[in-house]
């Protein structure tokens, strides 16, 4: 990886760019640095979603869930470099299989709400899906290895379970959408 910070303002972004983890500059608005600020704001409101009233063990798997994603951001700086494995991926599989084995199905749309653990746990979701389209568009222009696409697919399915989860652990229930509703 890259050097360690040592100084923040650098002012070498003054004009627009910014360095990648290989040392090229490239513009701010660049694919790749959309990708990377998205995995970091996911991994922002991933940190607001642990300092919630959840399961110790919870906040133990989001934690390592936010360390996955620092080198998904690692990933992303360095052109051509791994970090995210099958293993990471396999990890959130697991860890998807954990969580919905005891929700209900489902049998409608659910709006994105419920308890504030939940509702975050929605706009994490977002934030994720949004990142996952952002690393589409980057593989579309350049080659990246599939594993961190595969892991924002999985991760964002994760959090919209968990928002589930989250409902039920605070004696609540998903909120239905009422597509029979008067209008």
């Amino acid at each position: 990886m890259g050097n360690r910070l040592s100084k923040i303002a650098t002012r070498t972004g003054d004009k627009g760019t910014t360095g990648l983890g290989d040392g090229t500059r490239v513009d701010k608005d660049a694919l790749r640095v959309h990708a990377m600020g998205d995995v970091d704001e996911l991994n922002s409101h991933l940190s607001v979603l642990i300092c919630e009233d959840i399961p110790e063990k919870l906040k133990q798997e989001l934690l390592s869930i936010q360390h996955d994603l620092f080198d998904m951001g690692g990933e992303l700086c360095i052109p051509g470099y791994t970090m995210i494995t099958d293993a990471q991926v396999l990890r959130l599989d697991e860890l998807l299989a954990h969580y919905n084995a005891d929700l209900p199905p489902l049998k409608d749309f659910i709006l994105p709400g419920g308890s504030r653990a939940a509702a975050i746990a929605h706009v994490c979701r977002t934030v994720c899906r949004r990142a996952e389209r952002a690393i589409v568009s980057v593989g579309k222009a350049e080659n990246i290895n599939e594993a961190p696409r595969q892991y924002m697919n999985r991760l964002s399915d994760l959090l919209f379970v968990l928002s589930r989860v989250l409902n039920k652990l605070a004696s609540g229930s998903d909120v239905l959408w009422e597509k029979e509703r008067v209008r």
